[in-house]
């Protein structure tokens, strides 16, 4: 995967029955492909996703739908968290068989309460690994998953199987400690998320995961910056001030599916009980994302 990395999850998209829209999914998938370019998918690997509303069934079948969907176009990871290791493994060994490139795992909770030792989580990690020939990515995500220290975080990251992480906090003083300690000391290849994505470049992390439509705005961070426009890669950076920033007391998956839908690409509603966002709430967010780089978006859509 080259630097710096784009990794992105696409929503899962569901019919009035609950079932995954399959042509709702793969339409998506081809615009994080072609449109966001981005440089590795993940399949059911975050909350976002919405995956873990599915049986242990419809989750290997959404899995299974993604990487036949990408099509061998960009690396798929697939996500294998659960809190039993056994059926973490059993996920594993399912995403090499479908030819997946890596892995990811959330951090897990101790289900018998209490947060995880070091020790815990190490053991968790090493029975994966022994497991499966695939890279681990370690999933950050403190509440869905435990809140991992910097110094356990560390000492996972010299895991030989761990060889990515995917940190949710928007804390800079963590961030950048963690790229110096685990990136740039080689241990692996740490990435971000979206109101972190330039300060991750700038520091020398590897890049950031996010969904859609999240991801078109950070294809448009990246190529500034490599292009060395820092000033533009700063400008389009600070369309996620407020995007999604302003929705979030809504939750991710409720306002990226709003995006989604806005911006032409149908990616459905929240999973039930959980409501998508009043007729308010869309033209706010619509009004601010014609002042983003998805302003096209909306002309295509309105001719359509």
């Amino acid at each position: 995967m080259q630097t710096p990395g784009l990794i992105v999850a696409p929503l899962t998209p569901f019919t009035a029955n609950l079932t995954v829209d399959e042509s709702a999914l793969q339409r998506q998938i081809d615009y994080i492909v072609t449109d966001c370019r981005a440089t590795m998918m993940v399949a059911a690997g975050v909350e976002t996703q919405e995956y873990t509303y599915l049986s242990l069934d419809q989750r290997k079948a959404l899995i299974r739908r993604t990487v036949e969907f990408v099509d061998g176009r960009v690396p798929v990871m697939v996500g294998i968290s659960h809190p039993s290791f056994k059926t973490a493994i059993a996920l594993a060994n399912d995403a090499e068989r479908l030819g997946a490139a890596a892995v990811q795992v959330l951090a897990p909770l101790r289900p018998f309460a209490g947060p995880p030792t070091q020790a815990d989580l190490i053991a968790y990690f090493e029975s994966i690994g022994r497991e499966t020939r695939l890279p681990v990515t370690l999933y950050l995500n403190p509440g869905p998953g435990a809140d991992v220290s910097i110094a356990d975080t560390v000492a996972l990251a010299k895991l030989p199987n761990i060889q990515l992480i995917k940190e949710s906090s928007r804390d800079l003083a963590r961030v950048s400690r963690l790229i110096v300690e685990v990136d740039r000391a080689g241990h692996a290849r740490y990435f971000t998320t979206m109101q972190m994505l330039l300060a991750t470049l700038q520091l020398g992390g590897s890049g950031a995961t996010m969904p859609p439509p999240g991801c078109e705005i950070a294809r448009h961070v990246i190529d500034a910056f490599v292009a060395k426009n820092h000033e533009r890669a700063a400008e389009i950076q600070l369309q996620f001030a407020l995007f999604p920033s302003k929705w979030m007391h809504r939750g991710l998956a409720p306002t990226m599916k709003a995006a989604m839908n806005l911006i032409g690409i149908p990616a459905g509603e929240p999973y039930p009980p959980y409501a998508p966002l009043s007729r308010d709430e869309l033209t706010a967010l619509g009004a601010t994302l014609r002042t983003t780089v998805l302003a096209p978006r909306f002309k295509v859509t309105a001719a359509a």
